[in-house]
């Protein structure tokens, strides 16, 4: 599979540990950065990681911040996108197979290296079930989300 990573400065040691351990598990992983622990903003990371799966490039992504908080509201912006903030296995796996989550979002202040390899391979693992009740919700969230961007194309115009 194919995964892209990101993190903030705080994120950013998490990220490099998480990538290697992505790649030992077989996958193909690109890296978004941040490529330091310099203080940088976390829209920028979770925009870049989103884009790359709402785009194709990648099949899922794995996004790291603080908290993982901010990371997780920014990343949501990004229609197609559903983001969940796991710190738990259960919510890692299950995420994916009821909701189709496809990006990870973790907080390396909150979390350790061990757990969130853990939370890492339940995502990776985890397969969308597709059953009807879960296809549903899914096309609910698509109408809702349509909904709200037809709203704001609307009020573009009649700003214009």
């Amino acid at each position: 599979m194919r995964i892209v990573i990101g993190a903030d400065h705080a994120g950013f040691e998490l990220k490099r540990t998480l990538a290697a351990y992505v790649r030992a598990l077989g996958h193909e992983v690109e890296d978004l950065g941040t490529e330091s622990a310099d203080p940088v903003d976390y829209p920028d990371y979770a925009e870049a990681v989103a884009l790359a799966v709402r785009e194709g490039r990648a099949e899922r992504g794995i996004l790291i911040c603080g908290s993982g908080v901010g990371a997780s509201v920014a990343a949501n912006k990004v229609p197609g996108i559903r983001a969940g903030l796991c710190h738990d296995t259960y919510s890692a796996r299950q995420g994916v197979e009821h909701d189709d989550l496809n990006v990870l979002v973790l907080g390396a202040r909150v979390i350790g290296p061990e757990l969130a390899k853990e939370l890492v391979r339940a995502f990776l693992e985890a397969r969308f079930s597709g059953e009807e009740r879960h296809r549903r919700r899914l096309e609910k969230l698509r109408r809702l989300e349509a909904r709200f961007l037809k709203l704001d194309e609307e009020r573009r115009e009649c700003a214009r």
